[in-house]
């Protein structure tokens, strides 16, 4: 018995059938861009650095870099006015 009912000569079958339809080429292929999609996903949660940019500092300077445009804007349509 192998996996749920499913012997090793009906899975050497089942491998057998998929190689002749579609060749080892393809089947490299999908292998290789099934590890290379895996690899960057892998990179990808390791590189989240968007917890690291919600310092307390980091949100302290992004609300005086913001009041400081709306003081721009501000003084600019005063200045408009006169």
């Amino acid at each position: 018995m192998g996996f749920g009912g499913i012997s090793i000569w009906q899975l050497l079958i089942v491998l057998a059938i998929i190689v002749v339809l579609f060749g080892t080429k393809k089947l490299r292929g999908i292998g290789t861009d099934l590890g290379s999609a895996i690899k960057g996903f892998r990179s990808s949660i390791k590189d989240e650095p968007a917890a690291e940019d919600d310092t307390p500092e980091k949100l302290a300077e992004q609300k005086r870099s913001h009041s400081d445009i709306q003081t721009d804007a501000s003084k600019q349509s005063e200045k408009d006015k006169n």
